[in-house]
């Protein structure tokens, strides 16, 4: 087996529409963790995508290219922050673009903030649910983010480090036997 098929593909899914975002954040320092291993990484930032094409009113190659990263991944980190105590109307809406079935055979890595942690369940009630919704396996070890776990803008020692366990969770489902599209370099 080549290396190149031992490398996971790994995209990161920014569902925030804030430039400054915590959720985004947590997202690049997970694909930065996974690249460290070994993996090849792509981020998907819904915001900077165009909104009529994103909504399902037309096609662009921006959004098409997103799906097929989407689709191809073998580990699909999404971030969001907490709306109306469930994820955001952009993660919902590229989610709702993607086929029906596929992400069977892919794992999920929900990365939640909120502001405090009354919005924690909205992992277990709205991420996890939406991730099955296509068929991929969740992590257990999903990580919900509250303000005060950052500092000047910065997350803190421990919430990086529950990053770690999620992306290390991740990583080991990957080399299993959780096999799919992407998680063998394919």
């Amino acid at each position: 087996m080549s290396d190149s098929t031992k490398r996971p593909a790994v995209v990161g899914i920014s569902g925030s529409p804030s430039k400054t975002s915590k959720s985004r954040m947590l997202v690049e320092y997970a694909l930065a963790q996974l690249a460290a291993r070994g993996a090849t990484i792509q981020l998907v930032d819904l915001a900077a995508l165009p909104a009529e094409p994103l909504l399902g009113r037309g096609a662009t190659a921006t959004v098409a290219e997103a799906i097929e990263a989407a689709t191809r991944a073998g580990i699909i980190v999404a971030g969001t922050p907490v709306y109306r105590a469930t994820y955001s109307g952009l993660l919902k809406v590229f989610f709702d673009l993607l086929p029906q079935d596929s992400l069977i055979g892919k794992i999920g890595v929900p990365l939640v903030t909120g502001h405090s942690p009354a919005h924690a369940l909205s992992v277990d009630h709205g991420l996890r649910p939406l991730f099955a919704s296509l068929g991929a396996t969740v992590i257990a070890g999903a990580v919900y983010a509250t303000s005060q776990q950052f500092a000047d803008g910065k997350p803190g020692r421990e919430l990086l480090e529950a990053v770690d366990r999620a992306v290390a969770e991740a990583l080991a489902l990957a080399t299993a036997g959780l096999s799919g599209p992407g998680l063998r370099g394919t």
